[in-house]
């Protein structure tokens, strides 16, 4: 009797979905899986409503069967049995317990081995291991079954380690092994991915002979493949004389895909299509799972076309795979319409195609998706809350992702490790450190991404100290660091700008062994960041197999520490290995040319991009644009702006900012009502070009408007920095009076760039009482900025306090802080070239000042120059004010265009400091004298000189 039962009963898998209770009467029957020597007498009522699935009628038929039937005419084995089957395919838990309570009661089948193997069987399928336990634990005879049916019910109940610890008992027994055990014993090898146990199970199914049955053979295939062997996966495929068994088929396909063996996988399909074979739903999902990005997109659809051949109406399953492979082929709008296709959508279908829209950046398809998800009565499980959160914080919305928390806390969900996880990474991304913080704090376990999360959290969100904190926990718990975490405190480092502690990480680093490709890369950032130059180049030169990043990063160093010359030059040394530059190189370099107004070399760089295929968007497009203005060429930047359909905020806030460089303070505003017009929302950065150019157009009206309308219109705060923008136009109109008034009345504290703005406008207008308070309130904060210090020391130069000057001076030594030293470019024979006031280093010095001695000479005669040497700020003859002048390094850098470029063409110069009155006049002087167009860049704005008359009006 016990010898029929039939060896798939002990193999089921643990993923069958679990059906509701009682929720269906058109269910197949229950396999009759138990004969007899005897005919009794049949329970049709009994097996009746077992067809019936009908739980509890079957139970109450099954008590009152007792009493009514005659022993002899009654077999209680077999109704005991087709209970307990049919409570183990239902899952019916608490129905099992009463059969079993009921069989506790007849004297007659207390003892029977079959029924107690039956109810090992019942108790692991519904997932009550604790009971199966007990049952096994006291039958005091046992048969292969019963062993069969424990090492089942451990497999599926997600205990492998049991499973393989009963097995051993068996062996020491001596129990013999039958075909139905093997493959639960491989099943668990492969859970564990213990590769060693697999083996030696494999080998004791040579020694017993079973290794020609096909179902052991597949499971000793899923079992390699699982611990990631492909070898012996296909040694074994490979090696099966039959080839017709699709199970085996399905084995080997399902090994390759879930291995990323894409390609073999596919190959298989392939050859088994060619067989002429069934194709069944396994086979369909293995493959699709097989394309596993946009590249396999072709044979994606080719497998769908058989899909749809075979029968009109898709199974649920092959249409959830097909979802999948469209989404992670970037082809949603596919996903979608097989979704919508579906007659019957389960959770499966609506999760897979809600994370496709994650997965491919549609993050606000996904938030409308969730929404209709609701609408239809799908109640949000785990899987579509953690999609959705993770779509909130790319987007940014804190509002959706704290009610998604929300909604999580109520649910239960937010104890889930993976959704602590994203929660903490969401909010994040939404910059609310608090949260992010409380999210961590109430988490009840914490594992490595968690640490990794919030440590990245805090380091992107400028909260460096909290960042280092956090990482000093970690190494006082002993937890593993990895690279990502590593490269976030170095962020933290480079944020803070605390040469020591790179150094320290930077020695943790090599001391663990951490250093691949991507940190090295980043610890050139870092030390670029904390203006170490030569530490950054060193490490550079360390890097044996340098990538793009590398360059990128080196070249990035340069332009962060004001070398945008050298930035340029790097990028020859990087043509030399054949390390072609990609799209952030290019905004590097793009930085770096309009960092000197070289023009050329910003040409040759726009000209390689359209070369090399590049699509002129978003970044790369508001770098082009900056570029063209920052060398001067406004128009180029407007042919770009107009060439681009979908511009974004920031490509606007870049044409807003290029026109205020130049003096064009309505273009600037007109382009501001335009941004209204196409419904786009402007941000600070956009306020803040806005005002800039009000600034240095004079638009004092404007100016005052457009900070009222960034408050009460938009609801913005404004910066320190748009206050000082304010003030500063203000203080350019000389209505000092009112620009003081204003900063006393501000809402927040005056910072040094407030400050500073209206000690500039002072000393431009000679207002010196007003600079005097302005000067001490600079000093009282106790600016950073060595220019700050300057324009103090200049103020009290200015009048005659050379006491004072000194102490500032001092001072500022003393902060270790030192005076930028005036510099110039100029971009002569495709190279640019560098001047520094009184410099002669360039090796053609002698003629460069030779030359500058004929134009100022010139000037004298022809135009009437005088130096000026009130802008002259130290305390020394006049003789050596007026040679002081002549050594500016803007009149060398113009001395030099005028030696190397043909007459007619324009000269551009740029300048890191602001240009002094007497350099403007130089200037015009030249522009008519030589007539030469001058196209000087300050560090304030653009003078476009030509025919004796400046672009800014002598307003700047």
């Amino acid at each position: 009797m016990i010898a029929s039962i039939p060896h798939c009963h002990f193999t089921t898998s643990s993923t069958l979905l679990n059906h509701p209770l009682l929720k269906k009467n058109h269910l197949n029957p229950p396999h009759k899986i138990y004969q007899f020597s005897q005919k009794p007498i049949k329970t049709p009522s009994l097996k009746e409503v077992g067809k019936q699935a009908r739980l509890k009628e079957a139970y109450q038929i099954l008590t009152r069967l007792f009493p009514d039937q005659n022993p002899l005419q009654f077999c209680p084995e077999e109704a005991y049995s087709s209970a307990l089957e049919l409570c183990a395919n239902k899952k019916a838990l608490s129905l099992g317990k009463q059969v079993h309570a009921h069989m506790m009661k007849s004297c007659t089948v207390c003892d029977s081995v079959f029924l107690s193997t039956r109810l090992v069987f019942m108790y692991g399928k519904c997932g009550s291991l604790l009971s199966a336990e007990k049952v096994f634990d006291k039958m005091p005879h046992r048969t292969i079954f019963t062993w069969n049916a424990m090492i089942g019910a451990y497999v599926s109940n997600g205990e492998p380690l049991g499973a393989l610890s009963l097995y051993r008992e068996m062996r020491v027994l001596g129990v013999p092994l039958d075909s139905c055990t093997f493959p639960c014993l491989l099943k668990a090898c492969g859970a564990l991915n213990n590769l060693h146990c697999g083996a030696e199970i494999h080998g004791l199914a040579i020694k017993c002979g079973y290794d020609s049955i096909i179902f052991i053979v597949n499971s000793i295939v899923a079992m390699y493949a699982k611990c990631s062997n492909l070898d012996g996966a296909r040694q074994l495929f490979d090696g099966m004389t039959e080839k017709e068994d699709i199970v085996s088929w399905n084995s080997i396909i399902s090994a390759f895909a879930a291995n990323g063996q894409s390609v073999e996988a596919l190959g298989h399909f392939r050859d088994m299509q060619k067989l002429g074979l069934a194709l069944n739903t396994y086979t369909f999902v293995a493959a699709l799972q097989a394309c596993e990005d946009s590249f396999f997109v072709k044979l994606g659809m080719e497998i769908h076309a058989p899909v749809l051949k075979a029968s009109h109406d898709v199974d649920v399953y092959v249409a959830n795979a097909l979802i999948a492979m469209y989404a992670r082929c970037g082809k949603m709008d596919e996903a979608a319409r097989i979704f919508y296709k579906m007659d019957d959508q389960d959770s499966i279908s609506w999760n897979t195609l809600l994370s496709g829209f994650v997965q491919n950046g549609l993050y606000e398809e996904s938030l409308k998706f969730f929404y209709e998800m609701q609408d239809a009565g799908r109640k949000p499980d785990q899987v579509s809350v953690l999609n959705v959160i993770s779509a909130s914080g790319r987007l940014g919305n804190l509002l959706n992702g704290m009610e998604l928390h929300a909604y999580a806390i109520r649910s239960g969900f937010d104890s889930d490790l993976q959704v602590g996880n994203t929660l903490i990474d969401m909010y994040a991304k939404c910059s609310n450190i608090n949260y992010m913080g409380r999210a961590f704090d109430r988490m009840a376990d914490k594992d490595f991404i968690s640490w990794t999360t919030i440590i990245a959290g805090y380091a992107q969100s400028k909260a460096y100290s909290r960042a280092l904190e956090l990482f000093l926990k970690v190494q006082i718990e002993g937890m593993d660091v990895d690279e990502m975490m590593i490269a976030s405190i170095l962020m933290a480092c480079g944020g803070s700008n605390n040469i020591s502690y790179v150094k320290e990480i930077h020695g943790y680093i090599l001391r663990r062994g951490l250093s691949d490709l991507a940190l090295q890369n980043s610890i050139v950032d870092v030390y670029g960041e904390c203006k170490n130059i030569d530490y950054a180049k060193r490490m550079f030169e360390s890097i044996e197999y340098k990538d793009v990043v590398s360059w990128t990063s080196m070249m990035t160093c340069y332009l962060h520490n004001g070398l945008p010359n050298e930035a340029l030059e790097f990028v020859y040394f990087m043509k030399e290995t054949s390390v072609e530059p990609d799209s952030i190189a290019l905004m590097s370099l793009l930085s770096a040319a309009a960092s000197l107004s070289a023009l050329k070399k910003g040409k040759e760089i726009h000209g390689f991009l359209i070369r090399k295929g590049f699509i002129v968007e978003e970044s790369l497009a508001n770098s082009l644009v900056d570029m063209y203005a920052r060398c001067g060429v406004l128009e180029n930047s407007y042919k770009l702006f107009n060439c681009i359909r979908h511009k974004s905020l920031t490509l606007w806030t870049s044409m807003i900012n290029a026109n205020g460089m130049h003096g064009r303070g309505k273009a600037a505003v007109d382009l501001f009502n335009r941004i209204k017009v196409e419904n786009i929302v402007p941000d600070h950065i956009t306020f803040l070009a806005l005002l800039y150019a009000c600034s240095h157009s004079g638009f004092i009206d404007e100016g005052r408007r457009f900070l009222e309308v960034m408050q009460c219109e938009y609801h913005l705060e404004p910066w320190p920095e748009h206050y000082a923008c304010l003030v500063d136009l203000l203080g350019r109109a000389n209505h000092l009076e009112e620009a003081y008034q204003f900063v006393k009345t501000m809402q927040i504290q005056p910072t040094s760039e407030v400050w500073c703005a209206l000690l500039g406008a002072c000393q431009v207008h000679s207002n010196k009482e007003l600079g005097q308070i302005a000067a001490q309130k600079l000093l009282e904060l106790g600016p950073e900025n060595p220019g700050n210090y300057v324009l103090v020391s200049n103020v009290f130069a200015a009048s005659g306090r050379w006491k004072d000057v000194e102490e500032v001076r001092m001072r500022m030594k003393g902060s270790g802080l030192k005076k930028n030293p005036g510099c110039s470019w100029v971009e002569v024979d495709n190279k640019v070239h560098t001047f520094v006031a009184r410099d002669k280093s360039h090796p053609q010095s002698n003629e460069i000042y030779h030359k500058l001695a004929q134009i100022t000479e010139t000037l004298e005669s022809k135009g009437g120059y005088v130096a000026q040497t009130k802008y002259v700020l130290h305390n020394v003859e006049e003789e050596q004010k007026i040679q002081m002048l002549y050594g500016h390094s803007e009149r060398l850098a113009i001395a030099y265009g005028l030696l190397g470029t043909p007459n007619g063409t324009p000269i551009r110069v740029t300048k890191n400091l602001r240009v002094c009155g007497d350099c403007h006049t130089f200037c015009k002087l030249v522009s008519k004298v030589f007539e030469r167009g001058l196209v000087v860049r300050d560090a304030n704005r653009f003078h476009h000189f030509g025919n004796g008359v400046c672009s800014c009006g002598d307003y700047w």
